[in-house]
This record gives C-alpha cells, sequence and structure tokens, in this order.
C-alpha cells in the first residue's frame, strides 16, 4: 500500500504581532503532527519568526517583497506593532494591500493542499477558489467574540437606545456599556461575511472556554464550521521558546523571573496592554497614581517611545508622578518595550492582570490561570471582556466605555485613579470574591492544558481537521 504523503498547507498571517504571533503557533501544531507547513511573509517579519519559533524539520518560512519605498517607509518596518504614529500605521497598512501579487504568484506557482489565511486578507478566499484549494480562516477572536458579533447583525442598538445594551439571543444576558462604532463594525462585518465562503475557522481557544453553547449558537446562526485548536501558547514548553516568543524581550528573562522569584505568591499585578496601544501620558499617570494607592507590587509594560521623545529622559518621565520610580523601586518593575508575556504570567508571583483584553492575552492569562482586571481599548476587545467577566467569571472590570480605534495620543475619556485602584483591590486584597475569581480562573488554566494535550479537546479537533484536510485533498484528485 502506497504511503500516504504529508499535507502541505500554507499560512499567510497578517503583519502584527497580535496576528502573526497565534497564526505561526497553529502553524506549529501542524508541524508537529508531520506535515509541511510554510508561513508567507516579508523579510523582517520572517527574522523574528525565526528567532523566536525552534528550528523544526517539517516548517519553512517564505519571504515577499515588502514595498517600503514605494509607501514610503524606513526598511525593516513591516508590522503594525512596530509603529507609534497614525501616518506610519496607514504606511504599514497600506503596504499589506499591496502583498496580494507576490502571494498569488508564490502559491500559483507551488499549490498547497490548504491555505489557512488571516481574514484582513479577504483576497485569499478568490486566490484559493482560483486554485480550487481548501481555504481556512484565521482571525485571532474567540468564538464568543463571534457569536456577539453575530448577535448585534440580527439585533441592531436602536440608535435612540442608552446603555447598557443588551446581546439578544446569547446563552448568557449579556450587556455592553457602548455601543460598536459603526466604521468597525462595518468592518468587522466585511471580512467576517468573506471568512463565513471558508471551509471553515481556525479558533485559537479551547472549547471549554469558549462553551459549547456558543459553539453550536454560531454553527446555527452561521452554518460554519469552528474548529477549536488553542490554547496554542501552550505549545511553547522551555523557557527558551516561552522568552523568545514574539518579538526580542528588552528586558532578560533572567532577570524578569529572578526579580518575580523574590515576590510571594499572588501578590504582584501585571500590567500591560498588548503591541497596539499606546495610551497617553495623562492616563499612565491614572494608572501609576492608582498602582502606588493600591500599595500593591507591579511589573508594568509601556511600549517604548521613539524618535525624540526617547532621547530626551524628562520626556519618559512626564508620566509618572515625581519620585515614584525612587518610591517603587523595590515594589514595581517598568518594562519600556517587549516583555516575555507567558513567562511573566506563568510565574506564581502574579496574581492579577490588568489587560486590554486582546484574545491573545486573555488567552494566555486563562492558560496560566490568572484572573483579569479588564480594560478594553478598541476592536474587538469589549466583546472578550464580557466573556471573561459577564460569562466565565474570572476577571473584574475597571469601567472603560470608550471604544476607539487604533491608535496614538489622547483619548476623550480617562478612566480615573479611583477606579483603577477600586478594580486592583477587588482581586488583590484576598476578599471572598477575590478568591472565587481565582479559583474559577485556575480550573479554566486546568482544563486549557488538559484541552492540548492527547485525548484533550483540542487535540482531538486537530486530529479531526487533519482528517478533514486528507479527505478534502482526496476529493480533488479524485476525477
Amino acid at each position: 500500500m502506497e504511503e500516504e504523503q504529508p499535507l502541505k498547507i500554507y499560512f499567510i498571517p497578517f503583519l502584527a504581532a497580535g496576528h502573526m504571533i497565534p497564526h505561526c503557533d497553529i502553524a506549529r501544531l501542524f508541524a508537529s503532527r508531520g506535515h509541511h507547513v510554510t508561513i508567507i511573509t516579508t523579510p523582517a517579519n520572517s527574522q523574528i519568526i525565526r528567532n523566536s519559533i525552534p528550528h523544526h524539520p517539517n516548517f519553512a518560512v517564505h519571504t515577499v517583497h515588502f514595498p517600503s519605498q514605494e509607501v514610503g517607509l524606513p526598511d525593516g518596518l513591516e508590522s503594525l506593532s512596530t509603529v507609534t504614529d497614525m501616518v506610519n500605521l496607514y504606511k504599514v497598512y497600506q503596504a499589506t494591500t499591496m502583498l496580494r501579487d507576490p502571494i498569488e504568484d508564490f502559491v500559483g506557482n507551488h499549490p498547497p493542499d490548504c491555505i489557512v489565511g488571516d481574514f484582513m486578507f479577504p483576497w485569499v478566499d478568490d486566490l484559493a477558489n482560483k486554485l480550487r484549494i481548501p481555504r481556512f480562516a484565521f482571525n485571532g477572536f474567540c468564538l464568543f467574540t463571534l457569536c456577539a458579533i453575530e448577535s448585534l447583525k440580527a439585533h441592531p442598538i436602536p440608535l435612540d437606545a442608552s446603555p447598557p445594551f443588551l446581546l439578544h439571543g446569547l446563552p448568557h444576558p449579556v450587556t455592553l456599556k457602548t455601543a460598536p462604532p459603526t466604521n468597525i463594525k462595518e468592518v468587522l462585518n466585511a471580512m467576517i461575511e468573506i471568512e463565513l465562503r471558508s471551509n471553515g475557522l481556525i479558533v485559537n481557544n479551547f472549547a471549554e472556554l469558549d462553551g459549547e453553547e456558543y459553539i453550536q449558537y454560531y454553527e446555527r446562526t452561521t452554518g460554519h464550521k469552528a474548529w477549536h485548536l488553542g490554547p496554542a501558547c501552550l505549545l511553547h514548553r522551555t523557557v527558551e521558546e516561552k522568552a523568545q516568543r514574539g518579538q526580542k524581550s528588552v528586558l532578560s528573562a533572567h532577570k524578569c523571573m529572578s526579580w518575580l522569584d523574590s515576590k510571594k505568591q499572588n501578590s504582584v499585578v501585571y500590567i500591560c496592554f498588548g503591541s497596539l496601544c499606546c495610551f497617553p501620558d495623562n492616563q499612565l499617570y491614572e494608572i501609576a497614581c492608582a498602582v502606588e494607592a493600591s500599595g500593591c507590587e507591579f511589573v508594568w509594560v509601556v511600549p517604548e517611545k521613539k524618535g525624540k521623545e526617547n532621547e530626551e529622559e524628562e520626556e519618559k518621565q512626564k508620566w509618572l508622578p515625581k519620585g515614584f520610580e525612587e518610591r517603587n523601586s523595590k515594589k514595581g518593575m517598568i518594562i519600556r518595550g517587549w516583555a516575555p508575556q507567558v513567562l511573566i504570567l506563568e510565574h506564581p508571583a502574579v496574581g492579577a492582570f490588568v489587560t486590554h483584553c486582546g484574545w491573545n492575552s486573555t488567552v494566555e492569562a486563562v492558560s496560566a490561570g490568572v484572573p483579569m482586571i479588564t480594560w478594553p481599548v478598541h476592536g474587538e476587545q469589549f466583546y472578550n471582556e464580557k466573556l471573561v467577566s459577564d460569562v466565565r467569571g474570572i476577571g473584574v472590570e475597571v469601567g472603560a466605555d470608550e471604544w476607539g480605534t487604533i491608535g496614538f495620543g489622547e483619548r476623550e475619556k480617562l478612566v480615573g485613579r479611583e477606579d483603577i485602584e477600586r478594580a486592583l483591590r477587588r482581586l488583590m486584597d484576598g476578599g471572598d470574591e477575590a478568591q472565587e475569581i481565582r479559583g474559577r480562573t485556575k480550573e479554566f488554566g486546568k482544563k486549557a492544558r488538559v484541552a492540548v494535550q492527547e485525548g484533550g479537546s483540542s487535540y482531538n479537533n486537530l486530529t479531526a481537521l487533519i482528517d478533514e484536510l486528507k479527505r478534502l485533498r482526496c476529493c480533488k484528485s479524485t476525477p
């Protein structure tokens, strides 16, 4: 009997850390089962991937030209996560729209058995159809969020309604403090409409966290199949792998872990708002005041500021109360730039995570059993918050209600230090509510680890998806 050939799968991640990291982790899952995977990306991003992912014989990276000169960007700036102003952010996005031709040329000349494309590249649908290749979509969301979006499509919020806004038809009573901006809603709906034409959706989550009730809701309302394969972050098992995941950390993992080793269990608050959220100085000042007033020990990640602001010490300190770092030199650590987040969250000293509710951060926290203080900023993050706080009860809300867009600089609303301190104390003062939330989070952390092990829900889903891809390949080859 002829030996069955491994699948040949191409992955096309969008050029932002929040998309690139989980997309590549998902690709590694297939490679770990003996199938040949290729990541298609640009030169600077390929270097990050090669540096952060251990060598594997079935894992390859193919690079296509990034049109830096064509859009007026300096060489090497090829990701939304590396820009700090709206002008360059737009230029990077404009450049991503120009990747279609070189990617189509490569795929057309070397066709795979399947393409997994980020939903930010809607043209992958046309490419797959033209080549008669199965396409699976990836958007980096949890399935609950897609259910919330479907609910709002079926039951739009009336123009004259006032908050809170009930999301109708969901298995749980879920309300939003603020309605999604029309432009965000329209863009997401358009991309999801194309996504639903794919052979299925790959989800970086485990079925137990989204819940069977939401899996059924999604498949019933959309007619689309979802495959829960995560949490993909648990694929990184060694300290070195976790430390190198994503971009290079500005602080050595050893120094960070040594500092945390000196702290008591559940005594440290980890504060990080992801790679695409740059709060203005007045909001950072409120956070600093709240953290100091709470008395909590902390690790605080602040995006690195580039240009003149980074050259002058007084500019770097504008957002901190006078003497803050001196008074908190033993209680806190400020990391200016990229941090080894998975390692930090897994440390037993970390007792809470102040997060923007980006899905990667959320599922990493759940996997580590760390409860969250939720502070959504833009995109789908306000939906993710509701899964954490209302549906699963594994976090508390800080009270943010300004649904912004990705950007930099001033915001219309400020989350005050009193609200921030109150949320910190709810999880860190050790009361009954905090203990219950912590207990639920740790249970989900255990379920996450079981899900990716042999016989677990995500492990079995990956096996079933591989079988489905083999079936599709067989159907294509049969006249």
